[in-house]
């Protein structure tokens, strides 16, 4: 069983790749508004999937967490923007208190990717 870890820290590793499915750590940003840290968490994931080889078309499924629900409109103005046609994954969305109180939003991201 091979199990890749990237980017590895003491709490966890930013990129997880096993049997074909890449696991990212939660993904949060600074900004003032819940579209600039989605926009921001987005890009972040778009550079973590490329490293592990798998890219937003590759999503299995997403878990979102906002700290006010009343931020779930603007998320999505971001979102369905970034997510390729024909390519949403599995999704959730919740209300959580997340780490910072700066913090609107986070994502965990489950994605395929072509083991070799």
């Amino acid at each position: 069983m091979t199990i890749t870890r990237l980017h590895t820290g003491v709490r966890s590793s930013k990129i997880v790749k096993h049997a074909g499915v890449v696991y990212l750590t939660g993904q949060v940003a600074d900004g003032d508004s819940v579209e600039e840290q989605t926009t921001k968490c987005l890009a972040n994931i778009d550079a973590l999937l490329a490293e592990a080889g798998s890219s937003n078309k590759d999503m299995l499924q997403v878990t979102i967490w906002l700290a006010d629900m009343a931020d779930f409109d603007g998320l999505n103005s971001v979102w369905n923007a970034w997510v390729p046609e024909g390519h949403a994954p599995a999704r959730a969305c919740g209300e959580a208190k997340l780490a910072r109180p700066e913090l609107k939003v986070e994502f965990i991201v489950t994605a395929a990717y072509e083991a070799g």
